[in-house]
């Protein structure tokens, strides 16, 4: 059995695509998955299954579209790859307390991609690179720095424009998803919903 993080793309922002947490665990439950729990409402599910990354996200984005009645990208991480993510951060820790003093909110963000675009894309981003935001590729992963902020930010843009579907997280939240993945691990049975930051 794998533990695996999925991370839903465009849920609840400016009243859109609205799924209430409860109710997604439901479905996730539903499905057959087990040890479920969610966290905060960007859509972050982490639950247990033996099936594979293709079939499993095929199977959530049929099923979200059935249960709530409306499309959307679903990005799939098992937790070894999270604990990577988080484990190998290509930003050093100055550059991150250098961003941290200036920017507006959070300043180190993770956005997750379906699988590796094109390597014309991946140069194209570099023309966004400027003193302000700068940005590490690392297989599936961007790493966004901004020592201002994300909000307007032409490179969070076109990071959403790569041609292949992705979702951006703050560091935060994925070190949170982190801890609640190893705490899954230790643990057994069907964990809670929530909903805390």
């Amino acid at each position: 059995m794998t533990i695996y993080i999925a991370f839903l793309r465009g849920i609840n922002v400016g009243g859109h695509n609205k799924i209430k947490m409860a109710e997604l665990k439901q479905m996730f439950e539903g499905m057959g998955f087990t040890r479920v729990k969610t966290y905060i409402q960007s859509g972050n599910v982490l639950f247990e299954s033996d099936g594979k990354e293709p079939f499993i996200l095929k199977c959530i984005e049929h099923e979200i579209k059935e249960v709530f009645g409306f499309t959307i990208s679903v990005v799939l991480r098992t937790s070894t790859e999270l604990e990577r993510i988080t484990g190998e951060c290509p930003f050093s820790k100055e550059e991150i307390s250098v961003a941290e003093e200036s920017s507006e909110g959070e300043s180190l963000y993770v956005a997750l991609l379906l699988e590796v675009p094109s390597q014309e894309r991946i140069e194209g981003l570099s023309a966004f690179r400027t003193e302000y935001e700068d940005f590490r590729f690392e297989g599936r992963e961007v790493y966004l720095l901004f020592r201002k902020s994300i909000r307007n930010s032409k490179l969070a843009i076109k990071v959403q424009k790569l041609g292949v579907p992705v979702t951006i997280r703050n560091w935060k939240t994925m070190n949170k998803l982190t801890t609640l993945a190893k705490e899954i691990e230790r643990k057994t049975g069907v964990s809670t919903v929530i909903e805390g930051d």
